[in-house]
C-alpha cells in the first residue's frame, strides 16, 4: 500500500500542512465515474481542475502526496501567468504575498555589463515578473479547491494502472488503506517530470538533454538588495560559469549556480561544500551577512518535449509534457498557459458541447508553442552552459566584448516565457478585409489579447470562461451596422459574452458597456466604431473585423469552438 511522508516537511521559514486522507467511496464499492481525472497536485494539476470547474466540469485530482511541494521550485510567475490567474479569480493573494520585478543586471568578471529593463507601461496590470515559492503557489490554489465543490482533491492517492477504451480511462490508484479503480472520461497527466501516466503510455520525448548540472539553494539572509534578477558571469569563483540570484519572499534568497564538470550531485550538496559556496556568492555581491539554508538540490537543462499532447483519453500538460530549461522562468510559466488552453475545451468536451477532435488543437497549439520555447531555451542554455569547447569561446567572446562595446550586450537579454501565437491553429480565422490589407497594430488572429487600462479597472478583468465579443462603440451608441450583429447574438451556436466598448452606453441590454473614456483599449486594439474582435476562454483572439457581419461571426466562433471539426 502507498504510504506517503505524514510528518510535514522541514523549512525554516514554510509551515507545511498535512492533509487528510480521505477513504473514497471505491474503496467500499461505490463510486461512480467522473468526467476528468486531473493526475498530480502541483501548480498545473491545481490549476487545471480549477479552470475545468470554473467551465462547469466536475473532476478528481490525485495527487500522491499529503502536503505541497518540498522546496521553493518554480518561483517566478510571468505577466502572463498573473493574467490566468486574475482571470480565474485566483490572484489576490499571490500579488499580497508575492514580490514584483522588472529589470535585472549581467555582471562578468565583477563588473556590470548589462542592465535589463523588460517592457511595461500602464495599460499593464501586473510587472513583468513576481516572484513566489511554488509551496505558496500550491498553497493558494489548495485553498481555492476547498472552496470549489465540483473538484475533489484526494490527498494520498498515487496512480499505479491505467487502462483506456472508447468510452474513457480507468485508473489504478493506491492509497494507504487500499487499491481501488477510477472510471473517468477523460484524464489529465499533470504528474510531473518523471511522469507515471507518460510511462505507463511508453511514450518518449523529443529533443536535447544538455550536459552541466545546477545547484539552486534557498537560504535566509538580509542582504538588503532590490527584487531584481542578478546574474554573475564567471566569477573568481567559479571560474567559467556563472551564479543567479533571485529575492523571494519571507526573507529568503534563491541561489543558482552552475557546478564544475563532472561534480556529483551528491558531491555538491555536501554541506560543508555547499556552505563554502554560499559564502563565496555573497562575498562575491558584497554582502557576508548571516545565513541560514533551507533547501538545496541539483538540476540540468533540458529541451524536450512529447510530439503530441493527447494519447488516447489522456491529455498531457506541465512537465509531464515537456522538460525546459530554468533560463527564462519557462518550466512552471509554460505549464500555466497549458493549463490555460487545456482546460475550457476539455469542458465542453467532456460535458458532450463540442467534439472530442477539439482537443486535437489544443495539442497542435501547445506542442508547437513547447518546439518555439524549445529552440528559444536551448540558444539560452548553450549561453549559460556552453555544450562544447567551440560553444564556450564564442560565449567568453561576447562577454569580454561587453567590458567595452556596447553593440552585444542585448545578446545577454534575460527572454522570458511570453504567450504563444496560435495563428496557424485550426481555430483562428485569418483577417478578411481592412485589417487583411497592409500592416497594423492591435493582436492579430491567434495572439494573445492586450490588456487595456479601463478607469479604475483593465479590460482583463472582464475576460475568461466564456467566448467574449469585444464590440467597439463610439459615443452615440452601437451603429445600424453592429446593432445588427448584436441582435444576433443570442442565436449564435456557442454562448458569446458581448463587452462594448467605449465612451456611449449600452442599448436594448445588447451587451456590457465598459467606458474607455481615454481611447486606451481602442487604440491597443487599433479598432474604430463598428470594429469587433472575438475572444477565447484563454484570452487568446479567434478573430477581428472592421466591419463585422452575423455570418462572419458565426462561421468564426463555430471554428473556434471546434464545432466543425471532425475525428482525426
Amino acid at each position: 500500500m502507498h504510504q506517503p511522508e505524514s510528518q510535514p516537511r522541514p523549512s525554516i521559514w514554510y509551515r507545511y500542512q498535512v492533509h487528510p486522507f480521505r477513504r473514497p467511496p471505491e474503496l467500499d464499492g461505490g463510486g461512480e465515474a467522473v468526467p476528468v481525472a486531473v493526475v498530480g497536485g502541483g501548480p498545473v494539476g491545481l490549476l487545471t481542475a480549477l479552470l475545468l470547474a470554473r467551465q462547469g466540469c466536475r473532476c478528481v485530482l490525485l495527487e500522491s502526496e499529503r502536503q505541497v511541494s518540498l522546496g521553493s521550485r518554480a518561483i517566478v510567475l510571468t505577466r502572463r501567468s498573473q493574467q490566468i490567474l486574475q482571470a480565474a479569480g485566483l490572484a489576490g493573494p499571490f500579488l499580497a504575498k508575492g514580490l514584483p520585478w522588472s529589470s535585472g543586471r549581467s555582471f562578468y568578471r565583477g563588473r556590470e555589463v548589462y542592465r535589463m529593463e523588460m517592457p511595461h507601461d500602464a495599460d499593464e496590470r501586473f510587472l513583468p515578473g513576481l516572484n513566489i515559492q511554488q509551496q505558496y503557489i500550491e498553497e493558494y490554489l489548495v485553498a481555492a479547491i476547498a472552496r470549489e465543490p465540483r473538484v475533489e482533491l484526494r490527498w494520498g492517492s498515487r496512480v499505479v494502472g491505467l487502462a483506456q477504451d472508447a468510452a474513457g480511462a480507468v485508473l489504478r490508484v493506491d492509497t494507504p488503506e487500499g487499491e481501488y479503480d477510477l472510471r473517468a472520461g477523460w484524464v489529465v497527466a499533470a504528474d510531473g517530470g518523471r511522469s507515471a501516466l507518460r510511462r505507463m503510455l511508453g511514450l518518449r520525448m523529443e529533443g536535447r538533454a544538455y550536459a552541466g548540472s545546477f545547484v539552486i539553494a534557498d537560504i535566509r539572509a538580509d542582504l538588503g538588495l532590490p527584487t531584481e534578477r542578478l546574474c554573475f558571469f564567471d566569477p573568481d569563483w567559479n571560474p567559467g560559469n556563472n551564479v543567479l540570484v533571485h529575492r523571494e519572499p519571507e526573507g529568503i534568497w534563491r541561489l543558482d549556480f552552475r557546478l564544475p564538470e563532472g561534480e556529483t550531485a551528491e558531491t555538491a550538496l555536501d554541506p560543508a561544500r555547499l556552505a563554502g559556496r554560499i559564502e563565496a556568492i555573497l562575498g562575491m555581491i558584497g554582502r557576508p551577512v548571516p545565513w541560514k539554508i533551507d533547501w538545496a538540490a541539483v538540476y540540468s537543462a533540458s529541451t524536450l518535449t512529447l510530439a503530441d499532447y493527447l494519447h488516447g483519453r489522456v491529455c498531457f500538460a506541465g512537465d509531464a509534457a515537456h522538460l525546459l530549461p530554468i533560463f527564462g522562468v519557462r518550466g512552471a510559466n509554460t505549464g500555466i498557459q497549458d493549463a490555460d488552453a487545456l482546460a475550457w475545451r476539455l469542458a465542453r468536451v467532456a460535458l458532450g458541447q463540442a467534439p472530442a477532435a477539439l482537443l486535437r488543437s489544443y495539442s497542435a497549439e501547445r506542442v508547437a508553442a513547447a518546439r518555439e520555447i524549445c529552440e528559444e531555451a536551448g540558444r539560452s542554455t548553450r549561453f549559460m552552459t556552453p555544450p562544447s569547447e567551440g560553444f564556450r569561446l564564442l560565449r567568453d567572446a561576447v562577454l569580454s566584448f561587453t567590458l567595452s562595446e556596447g553593440f552585444c550586450k542585448e545578446l545577454l537579454h534575460w527572454r522570458t516565457a511570453r504567450p504563444h501565437d496560435y495563428a496557424a491553429s485550426p481555430l483562428t480565422t485569418p483577417d478578411v478585409g481592412d485589417f487583411a490589407k497592409g500592416p497594423t497594430t492591435g493582436p492579430a488572429p491567434g495572439a494573445a489579447a492586450v490588456d487595456a487600462r479601463l478607469g479604475a479597472g483593465h479590460l482583463y478583468d472582464h475576460l475568461g470562461t466564456d467566448f467574449t465579443l469585444l464590440a467597439f462603440i463610439g459615443p452615440e451608441g452601437p451603429d445600424a451596422g453592429l446593432a445588427a450583429l448584436l441582435a444576433a447574438v443570442p442565436g449564435l451556436p456557442v454562448p458569446v459574452r458581448v463587452l462594448l466598448i467605449g465612451a456611449g452606453e449600452a442599448s436594448g441590454g445588447a451587451g456590457t458597456p465598459l467606458p474607455d473614456p481615454e481611447g486606451r483599449a481602442a487604440a491597443r486594439y487599433a479598432a474604430a466604431p463598428g470594429s469587433a474582435y472575438l475572444i477565447r476562454p484563454d484570452m487568446h483572439v479567434c478573430a477581428r473585423w472592421r466591419r463585422p457581419d452575423a455570418a462572419a461571426l458565426a462561421a468564426a466562433l463555430r471554428r473556434a469552438a471546434g464545432l466543425d471539426l471532425h475525428a482525426a
